[in-house]
C-alpha cells in the first residue's frame, strides 16, 4: 500500500511533530508514503481570500503533480485537504473558467489536470478497513484509561458535499481510532466548533475566547486532553490557552493538545526518544498524562 504524501507548509514548520508522528505511524503500519516532489503552498486562507486565480491555481498545481504519481494523495492538514478538494470539484464542474484555468496551468506545466487521483485526508485513510486491521494488530501500548476529546474543527466536514467522509455534524472517525488504541473518547458539544484560527492575528482576543470555550467544554466533559487532526487547530488550541490560564482556575496548568498521530504513534510502540521530541514542540506539556508504564513520562 502506497500513498502520495502532501505535508503542506505547516508540517514543515510550526507543526513538525505532526509530520514526524505521521511518518512514524505509517512506517509502523508498513504503508509507504512518497512525499510529492516539488509541492508548493496550497494557498489556504491567504490566497483564496485575496486572489481568486491563485486560490484555485495553487492547489491545482499540486493536484497535477500528484496525478503524475498515479496514486491517491494523502494530506494530514484539514485546510490543505479542504483546499485541494475544493479545487478538484471546481475543475470537475467543466465550467468555462475551469477550462481556462486548466489551459493556463498546462501552458506552464505541460500537462492538464485529468481528475484521475483521489484527495484523501489522513483520517479517511486510517479508517480504511485494511488499515484498521493493521492498526488493531500492531498496538503494543494501549492507552487504557486516557480520556480524550476528539476535536474535528471546521474544515474536515464542511462543506459536506465537497470534503466530508464522515457525519458532518457528529463525526466519529477519530473517536473510533482512539477507541482502537485503548483511549476513551468523551461525549462533548464542541467537536466541530471553530477554534478561531483565522482570527489569531487580526483579532487574537476572539481566538482566545473561542479556544477557552472549547477547552473548558472538553474539561467539563471529563477529558484529560484534546486530540486534533489539523495542524492549524493544534497550534491555535495549544498556544491560545496562555491567555486564559490564570484567569480561569478550572484550566489549572492547561489542557494538553495532541495530534491524532502522536497518540497512534505511542500506541504502536514508537521509541521514547522520538515521542519526547514530539512533545518538546508543545507549549502545554502532554507528557504529564503518561505513567511510567508507557515509557513516555
Amino acid at each position: 500500500m502506497k500513498y502520495t504524501y502532501y505535508p503542506g507548509c505547516s508540517l514543515h514548520s510550526t507543526s513538525w511533530e505532526y509530520d514526524a508522528s505521521t511518518r512514524a505511524v505509517f512506517r509502523r503500519l508498513g504503508i509507504e508514503l512518497e512525499e510529492l516532489d516539488d509541492w508548493s503552498c496550497c494557498g489556504a486562507t491567504s490566497a483564496h481570500a485575496t486572489d481568486d486565480f491563485l486560490g484555485k491555481a495553487l492547489p491545482l498545481r499540486n493536484l497535477i503533480l500528484a496525478e503524475e504519481k498515479g496514486q491517491d494523495i494523502m494530506l494530514p492538514c484539514a485546510a490543505c485537504y479542504n483546499t485541494l478538494r475544493t479545487a478538484d470539484r471546481f475543475m470537475r464542474s467543466g465550467s468555462q473558467q475551469a477550462r481556462e484555468l486548466n489551459l493556463e496551468l498546462a501552458r506552464v506545466m505541460g500537462r492538464e489536470y485529468q481528475g484521475t487521483v483521489e484527495t484523501r485526508h489522513i483520517l479517511d485513510v486510517l479508517q480504511d478497513k485494511t488499515v484498521q486491521s493493521l492498526l488493531k494488530s500492531r498496538v503494543v501500548r494501549p492507552l487504557t484509561g486516557l480520556k480524550v476529546a476528539a476535536y474535528y474543527g471546521c474544515l474536515l466536514n464542511r462543506p459536506p458535499e465537497i470534503v466530508s467522509f464522515d457525519v458532518p455534524e457528529q463525526p466519529v472517525v477519530m473517536d473510533r481510532l482512539l477507541e482502537t488504541i485503548g483511549a476513551e473518547p468523551v461525549q462533548w458539544s464542541y467537536k466541530t466548533e471553530c477554534c478561531g484560527g483565522s482570527s489569531s492575528i487580526p483579532q487574537p482576543e476572539v481566538a482566545v475566547r473561542l479556544n477557552t470555550r472549547i477547552v473548558l467544554d472538553a474539561l467539563r466533559s471529563g477529558a484529560q486532553a484534546i486530540v486534533t487532526a489539523c495542524p492549524l487547530c493544534h497550534v491555535n488550541l495549544d498556544t491560545r490557552q496562555e491567555g486564559a490560564i490564570g484567569q480561569v482556575p478550572e484550566l489549572g496548568a492547561g489542557m494538553p493538545i495532541f495530534h491524532i498521530t502522536e497518540l497512534l504513534g505511542i500506541a504502536l510502540g514508537t521509541p521514547e526518544e522520538e515521542v519526547r521530541q514530539w512533545f518538546a514542540r508543545h507549549l502545554v506539556d502532554p507528557g504529564r498524562l503518561f505513567s511510567e508504564s508507557t515509557q513516555v513520562a
